[in-house]
């Protein structure tokens, strides 16, 4: 049986440890997989089959990059982007030169790199960041059979929600600030994460009853239940797994113009054309008017659409996907 080993240098909660708690928890007959911090990479012992890369590279974790790739040169070594979109780079990197070099150079350590949506992909094949024989993409995935157990919500969204780590990119200051703009409608805002952002973003909603803070929970499909629609004003997002998560619960998202929460196939997301408080509040009361209904993901498909990603990354961390 072959064994990989995931990388990973933040275990704090959110979409990326929980895919990865999915794929490597998942009965796999082909492989046995690990978890391991990247700064304990050097106690790798014997050479792993496959070394899975979901690490934010910088140039600080550069060079272990590389020298893993030197004691391992038989081991297919596997890069997963979670992290840097179109957007990202826009809000936060001043010197794109050298933050393209930085990528490429990263990039190229690996036997391959997987997007987790088709516009992060697109991206990075518009500014040649990856070689194209080495590019591939697979979606996020986590296991969306405990959704079809979620009720139906109301058909006009009362109860919103914020899901996520409380953090700058999720932009739930701006969700905030377009909520409060809204009187003479019976709105809720439900608040569902922990992150450095707290304090703020509890300073931003001081006074209003309306909104209200639930701190992390282990169970998503139990906060979906609490809420009729999920809000998304996300600065960048390289995938957005909340966004088919409440597809699957049967939530409809309100979510920001940006990267894979723009792609035409997703399904349920209205889109906001801007990321101030207020266009999302003029966008936010239209939304809240609507009659939107969406029904949860019955568990047959639930399981079906699984198996079928399940499989797919399995192929793509094998080597066993062609290109094109």
């Amino acid at each position: 049986m072959k064994t990989a080993v995931h990388l990973i240098d933040d275990r704090t909660p959110g979409g990326v440890m929980r895919m990865v708690s999915f794929l490597t928890s998942a009965p796999d007959p082909t492989c046995r997989h690990s978890v391991l911090d990247f700064q304990d990479w050097r106690r790798l012992y014997p050479s792993p089959d496959i070394i899975v890369s979901h690490l934010a590279v910088s140039w600080r974790n550069l060079p272990m990059l590389l020298a893993m790739r030197a004691r391992f040169p038989r081991s297919r070594m596997i890069h997963v982007e979670h992290s840097y979109t179109q957007s990202f780079t826009a809000l936060n990197v001043a010197n794109r030169r050298r933050f393209f070099n930085l990528l490429r150079t990263s990039y190229s350590v690996f036997d391959s790199v997987i997007c987790v949506s088709e516009a992060q992909a697109t991206w990075m094949r518009s500014r040649s960041l990856v070689a194209l024989h080495a590019l591939e993409t697979c979606n996020s995935i986590v296991d969306f059979t405990a959704f079809s157990n979620v009720p139906p919500a109301g058909s006009r969204p009362r109860r919103l929600g914020l899901i996520g780590r409380l953090d700058r990119q999720k932009g739930f200051d701006i969700a905030i600030k377009a909520f409060r703009r809204l009187e003479g409608l019976e709105l809720e805002l439900k608040i569902f994460g922990s992150g450095s952002e707290e304090h703020h973003l509890k300073q931003l909603a001081k006074g209003d009853t309306r909104i209200k803070f639930f701190g992390h929970s282990a169970t998503s499909s139990d906060i979906y239940a609490q809420v009729d629609a999920v809000l998304m004003p996300s600065r960048w997002e390289a995938f957005g797994l909340v966004a088919a998560e409440a597809f699957a619960a049967g939530r409809p998202v309100l979510a920001a113009n940006v990267d894979a929460l723009k792609e035409p196939d997703r399904k349920g997301i209205t889109l906001v054309p801007g990321c101030g408080a207020g266009i999302w509040a003029k966008g936010l009361k239209s939304f809240c008017e609507k009659q939107i209904k969406l029904t949860p993901m019955g568990r047959g498909d639930a399981d079906a659409w699984k198996q079928k990603m399940l499989g797919k990354w399995r192929d793509n961390l094998a080597g066993n996907v062609i290109s094109p």
